[in-house]
Order: structure tokens, then C-alpha cells, then sequence
């Protein structure tokens, strides 16, 4: 989980909503602590992190449900005080910060899209084209003809890391 979705959502805690009795706080604070914990819980139970950032990414982008109602709640709990003329602002001010978070997480992603790959799985796939992952000369014949999914593959599967290709 970026550090930057968790600032995000703290510095929406802190958006002065109203000078409330302290079950009023307490209420706006278990709805913030319910939107983060669905970000935490996607994070601590997937095995595989592309898939848990790809989660994380569809709660960021509006698509999940559950986190959607939750959001909406926490907001109209934060703004329920604000005097109409800035609760726009403060609306604006969140999707910005929800923008931003997005865009971090994208820098975060390999520039072609692709999830990093496997070492082991990288073997697999070399075996299956007939070609030695341990193998300078294939990996070097490789290069030369500019098969970059096989370059992609011998750098993944960290079969060469060590040896110096003449």
C-alpha cells in the first residue's frame, strides 16, 4: 500500500467538519477507520501484489461498491457542518487528492503495463521456446536478433546474474 493513499485519507480526517460531542467523533472516526481498513484488508490478504494493487487501484478509481458507500458516508459526515458554499471546494479538493493518488500509484507500475515477471515462471516459459535460462550464448543471440520478449524473459528468470557475457 502506498504511504501516499494513507496520507490522503488521514488528511481527510482532518478537514474541520464540526465541533461535535465526542460519539459524533468517534462515529466519523469508525467510518474513516472502516475506508481504510478495506484498503489494509486488500493489501494483507492477497498473495499476489499486482492483483492487491489492482484492487486498491479499482477502490481509487470509484469502482468498488462498498468502499464507494463508505467514502460517500465518511464525506457527509465530514461535511455535513460545512457551510454549502465550501463544501464544493472541499469535495474538489478530495477528488484532486484521489487524482494524485492514482497518478503515484502509475509511476509505481512498470512502464509497459506488464506485472513484473517471476523468475521461476520466466524458466518455465524459457524452457518452453527450447532455450536455457543459465545459457549466456542463447541469451546473447537473443539480443542480437532484438527477440526482446526472450531478453525480458533471461533478465527475469536471474539465470545469468553473476556471469559476464563477452
Amino acid at each position: 500500500m502506498r504511504p501516499f493513499v494513507l496520507a490522503l485519507v488521514f488528511s481527510l480526517l482532518t478537514v474541520p467538519a464540526r465541533a461535535a460531542p465526542e460519539d459524533e467523533d468517534w462515529k466519523l472516526l469508525g467510518g474513516a477507520l472502516a475506508l481504510i481498513q478495506q484498503i489494509v484488508q486488500v493489501a494483507a490478504h492477497s498473495k499476489d501484489p499486482e492483483a492487491a494493487r489492482k484492487k486498491v487501484d479499482t477502490m481509487l478509481a470509484g469502482e468498488n461498491p462498498e468502499a464507494n458507500r463508505l467514502a460517500a458516508r465518511l464525506m457527509d459526515e465530514m461535511l455535513d457542518e460545512v457551510p454549502a458554499e465550501h463544501r464544493g471546494t472541499l469535495a474538489a479538493i478530495a477528488r484532486d487528492l484521489l487524482v494524485l493518488a492514482r497518478r503515484e500509484q502509475a509511476k509505481a507500475a512498470p512502464a509497459d503495463g506488464a506485472a513484473p515477471l517471476d523468475p521461476l515462471q520466466a524458466r518455465k516459459d524459457l524452457h518452453a521456446m527450447g532455450l536455457r535460462y543459465w545459457d549466456e550464448q542463447q541469451f546473447l543471440e537473443a539480443v542480437r536478433r532484438g527477440d526482446r520478449i526472450a531478453v525480458a524473459l533471461f533478465l527475469a528468470a536471474r539465470g545469468l546474474e553473476g556471469k559476464n557475457p563477452r
